[in-house]
């Protein structure tokens, strides 16, 4: 498996790579099939600092733009999986010094595990790109990144684990299977080296295992915040029986427990489930509510409001556009009742259903991610998946702890206390820190589905620090 250092890409642009010639079958994996209840535990120390940025500021690294050149004035370069250049990073602050300052420093090996080949081979290779892309932006000489094929498997993540131990690494980024990160862990932890994976297996972070995936606790509390402070004060729930919606419903419950949030309604409903219009129906009160409106109408009543001011559905893609036309099929229309979502809302497509149209959803600022999209795109002539960034993220801050501890400590630790420095990082995808425990927190904004366009509506935060008069941005 070839390693990778800033600068000795710039001749695999031209050979023929035989990295992802592997052969094997991958597994998909997310949710843990154990849900863990969600417990609060907040960070060891308070924000101090502004959060370290992880990549340079554009232009300012003429080598990376003569790389850039490289890539995108030779012809078929952007077809070959082991392309990589640098179109400047998303935030500023963070230079790389001279290669030559830094030739006499010892190697820092860190291990890159993703499914290069089998089923799930082009998201591998996507997060591989991307990856590169931070390796130049913030890499060093003596920075090297090494890329192992889990082929998408247990036993193939267990094996890319050891061949990373056996090579030297001494940090593991990776991998982003569930049942891929729990084999990895295995192998990782008796050697006792750190690693940060891309999962979204909240179960598996702790000891020496840090969830890097986009989890709902943060999203939960952020859009929960924003619509109480925007003057909803009842709200329903409607969540699929499923660890993640299970997950949600503990987190909602935490988040609200203080808020002053009045919860009148919560279901939980089968995925599959055939009569979930019914169960719609009920949670609506539609058929109270048509007799009521019926009687109200004869007598001159006023009329009956919705029974929620917003509903909470965290659920994603074709059950979301359903379940939404099932709320306005039974007069909870989206121009009288909100509807809140997470993470799994972050689909542009699903910006276009009409009954979703001025939804709420907290995620990752589109805006801090735009540039590295666009770069992305024309380095590699294709739009980057959404955990590309995930990858590009986790390469920078491995290099920029590396780094420290080398400025430090003569050495790279990748310890706890660098992992969950309590300052937190600055990405592709906004501000973010690891808790104690080893799950990460990030600073969300809140987005709305506008009219077939997704808008940012509040800002994501800059700084995990407490501003004067303010809560810290989190209770997560």
């Amino acid at each position: 498996m070839p390693r990778f250092t800033r600068f000795n890409i710039f001749s695999l642009l031209f050979l023929i790579p035989v990295l992802f010639l592997l052969n094997s079958c991958a597994t998909g994996g997310g949710y843990s099939n154990r849900a863990k209840p969600w417990d609060y535990k907040p960070p060891q120390q308070q924000a101090q600092q502004a959060p370290n940025p992880l990549s340079e500021s554009p232009g300012d690294n003429s080598q990376n733009k003569s790389a850039e050149r490289n890539i995108l004035n030779n012809p078929g370069i952007e077809s070959e999986p082991l392309d990589a250049g640098n179109m400047g990073g998303a935030m500023a602050g963070t230079h790389t010094q001279p290669a030559a300052a830094q030739s006499n420093l010892p190697a820092i090996k860190v291990a890159l595990l993703l499914p290069l080949s089998g089923q799930h081979k082009r998201l591998g290779q996507s997060m591989l790109k991307a990856a590169q892309m931070a390796l130049f932006d913030i890499g060093y000489d003596s920075f090297e990144l090494l890329p192992k094929d889990t082929k998408g498997t247990p036993d193939g993540a267990q094996s890319a684990a050891q061949s990373a131990l056996d090579d030297g690494a001494q940090f593991i980024l990776g991998p982003v299977f569930s049942q891929s990160v729990r084999a990895a862990k295995n192998v990782t932890r008796r050697a006792g080296i750190n690693m940060i994976a891309f999962s979204t297996d909240w179960t598996q972070a702790g000891g020496n295992a840090y969830m890097m995936g986009f989890l709902p606790f943060d999203q939960i509390e952020r859009v929960v915040s924003y619509a109480q402070s925007q003057g909803i004060q009842r709200v329903g729930v409607l969540a699929p029986t499923t660890d993640y919606g299970n997950a949600v419903m503990n987190a909602y419950r935490s988040a609200t427990a203080s808020m002053g949030i009045n919860t009148v309604d919560t279901v939980q409903f089968a995925a599959g489930d055939s009569g979930l219009s019914t169960t719609v129906r009920n949670f609506a009160r539609y058929d109270a509510r048509n007799a009521a409106a019926q009687s109200a109408a004869q007598s001159g009543a006023p009329t009956i409001p919705p029974p929620f001011d917003a509903v909470l559905m965290p659920v994603g893609g074709e059950m979301a556009r359903s379940m939404a036309s099932m709320l306005s099929q039974y007069d909870l229309g989206p121009s009288n009742v909100k509807r809140l979502g997470t993470g799994l809302w972050d689909d542009a497509g699903l910006a276009s259903e009409p009954s979703l149209d001025g939804g709420w959803f907290a995620a990752p600022s589109p805006r801090a991610r735009a540039s590295f999209e666009d770069r992305y795109n024309m380095l590699y002539k294709t739009p980057a998946p959404r955990l590309a960034s995930l990858a590009y993220d986790a390469t920078a801050l491995a290099a920029i702890l590396g780094r420290h501890d080398l400025q430090q400590q003569g050495r790279p630790a990748f310890d706890h206390s660098a992992i969950t420095n309590p300052n937190g990082f600055a990405g592709i995808d906004g501000i973010f820190r690891f808790r104690s425990d080893g799950i990460v927190e990030r600073g969300l904004a809140v987005l709305e589905f506008r009219k077939g366009r997704v808008v940012v509506i509040d800002d994501a935060p800059r700084t995990f620090q407490q501003q004067p008069g303010q809560e810290q941005y989190s209770r997560y």
